[in-house]
């Protein structure tokens, strides 16, 4: 327990972006510190050879090393190996995994004997609350190494099949917007991989995935390589939850950051990613208190981590199939069932599902979504548009926003708005941004009418129409970005008799009833109680996530309130049932 330590651990070639940021990655733990740790976990001894971490096996927690050395390395599915670092006294082995115990992204292997503390995902997390200093350093380490195996690329899944192909897009794109690493391997230039391909009949464009526990998919959905990687959980709950929030948008998180902090056992459901349609704008300029922008990803990407770190459980992807607001059992709770057949049981909803992207009604519009046309811009798409004409419609901040972005990647941009301008949609710095770039060009009064197939299925062109003038203009175009609004997602309310307005946004507070002897619920309560609403999909919501994150903070205050009433009566009912004590 003596051993000498360096003051960073040996470590190999980390990615440049990273490299000013080492130590903080690498932070030394100090004696004092690792007798605070103390408290919160528990000693274990490994001796040579034997594994503390193995890569895609669910993690037990964070390892603070005591003595010995741990030799931490990548592994993906196909059996390579690189090593990352050695760990001795002081230092620690662990990632954001270790907050949620999900599986690790690397192997720990000790060298020699080891002594080691483990604290356990509960109580990683409460020490980074409790000791609010220490957590602070913790928790940017653990940030920073996850952003680091994302951008070494080399834990995770293993991507193999056509780079820029649709199908390898989509879930390229799954995965980064979950934060989770992986690797592209073309099959045309590696002589193993194309052999995997044909042993496992892959058809066309249809990736292979292999994934880190080995395990192989064909042209899998993204549930299906989420269950493959362990990202959710696939049996049965029995517990009540307080709090179910249905959507990760920027509303969600903060409904499950607030609640979480305020001792609230949380469950968040989404279909696919966290961060909402804000999570895939690529700058956000008129946030409070980030004066230079935040990209969508990085802001909710560090709401997500906030969630975890109070106890909030986010199953990513989980899709709700549907809400039954009968209370039942003793603890009058509501059901909820998700499309893979399992159920919760809940004290209270916050529907907070956003909205799903509005579609034009253009021919053959399906065959190309993922396969040319977008409803996002990330790094991704981005990269397969370098140089090239590409078009976005929409006239909203998102779109312009999008537009911006994709101006630094391809040749020209081609806006089209159905309006006569962007004035009546978008904020004045995006106009201004806009008209500054010289490859963006502004269509107003058109719209797309046609898309192109190529041989291969693929896009290969466009054909607009002014709507003023009637003139059809076709380009050689293989992007399309649609940014053309949303409609509520509220399909899974159907069984709940949750009240919309005339577009289908769920009514909230005084607006949820028809009458005024109706029982009143809170300003963001729907008309069924203890079922509450924010952000895009509630009637008469802002629209922007400032608006989102301050109803996701403010509905808590709410759910305090609901659960307390809820409570008195419980208690009042338990009194009223009790026999009376017979006297003589």
């Amino acid at each position: 327990m003596t051993s000498t330590t360096p003051t960073t651990p040996t470590t190999s070639d980390i990615p440049d972006s990273m490299s000013s940021r080492r130590h903080q990655m690498f932070m030394k733990i100090s004696e004092p510190e690792l007798a605070r740790i103390g408290r919160f976990g528990t000693l274990r001894c490994y001796g040579p050879g034997k594994h503390l971490e193995c890569t895609g096996v669910r993690t037990a927690g964070m390892f603070v090393i005591l003595s010995g050395t741990v030799q931490i390395n990548q592994r993906d599915g196909l059996g390579n190996t690189r090593p990352l670092a050695q760990f001795v006294r002081g230092d620690f082995a662990a990632e954001l995994a270790a907050m949620s115990g999900k599986p690790s992204l690397v192997d720990a292997v000790a060298i020699d004997h080891v002594e080691t503390l483990l604290v356990s995902p509960q109580q990683l997390r409460a020490m980074i609350v409790e000791e609010a200093d220490l957590g602070e350093h913790l928790i940017r380490a653990l940030i920073l190494r996850r952003v680091s195996l994302i951008e070494w690329g080399e834990s995770g899944p293993v991507l193999i099949g056509r780079p820029g192909s649709g199908s390898l897009l989509h879930l390229e794109s799954f995965l980064r917007m979950n934060g989770e690493p992986y690797r592209v391997v073309d099959a045309r230039e590696d002589a193993g991989a194309a052999a995997l391909i044909e042993q496992y009949g892959a058809a066309g464009d249809d990736p292979v995935v292999v994934c880190p526990n080995g395990a192989v998919l064909v042209n899998p959905t993204e549930t299906e390589l989420a269950r493959c990687m362990g990202m959710i959980e696939t049996h049965e709950r029995t517990e009540v939850f307080d709090v179910a929030v249905v959507g990760a948008g920027p509303a969600g998180l903060a409904t499950a950051v607030y609640a979480a902090s305020e001792g609230l056992h949380v469950v968040v459901l989404d279909r696919r990613a966290y961060g909402g349609q804000a999570g895939a704008s690529a700058r956000i300029e008129n946030y409070l208190g980030f004066p230079t922008g935040i990209s969508g990803a990085a802001l909710t990407g560090r709401a997500h981590v906030q969630a975890e770190k109070f106890g909030a459980e986010l199953w990513i992807p989980s899709e709700v199939r549907s809400l039954d607001c009968a209370r039942t059992g003793p603890e009058n709770a509501m059901q909820i069932e998700l499309t893979d057949g399992r159920h919760l049981r809940v004290r209270t909803v916050v529907i907070a599902s956003g909205a799903r992207y509005r579609r034009p009604n253009v021919p053959m519009l399906s065959d190309f979504e993922g396969r040319g046309v977008f409803y996002w811009a990330s790094a991704i798409e981005a990269r397969s548009c370098a140089h090239a004409e590409i078009v976005l419609v929409g006239g909203g901040n998102s779109a312009g926003q999008a537009a911006v972005f994709l101006s630094q990647h391809a040749g020209k941009v081609n806006v089209l708005v159905r309006g006569p301008g962007l004035a009546a949609t978008m904020s004045r710095y995006l106009i201004d941004r806009i008209a500054a770039t010289p490859n963006i060009e502004v269509l107003p009064h058109t719209e797309v009418v046609a898309l192109h197939k190529g041989s291969c299925d693929g896009l290969v062109g466009v054909t607009w129409q002014n709507r003023q003038t009637g003139i059809e203009t076709r380009r050689d175009i293989r992007n399309v970005f649609l940014f053309v609004g949303a409609e509520p997602e509220t399909r899974w309310l159907e069984g709940c008799d949750v009240t919309t307005d005339r577009s289908g946004f769920v009514r909230t507070g005084a607006a949820a009833i028809d009458s005024p002897l109706d029982r009143h619920p809170a300003a963001l309560e729907t008309c069924v109680p203890g079922v509450f609403a924010v952000g895009d999909v509630r009637s008469g919501s802002v629209k922007r996530v400032g608006g989102a994150i301050g109803e996701g903070a403010a509905v808590v205050a709410q759910i305090h309130e609901f659960l307390a009433l809820a409570d008195a009566e419980a208690a009042a009912t338990a009194m009223e049932v009790v026999p009376a004590t017979a006297t003589v």
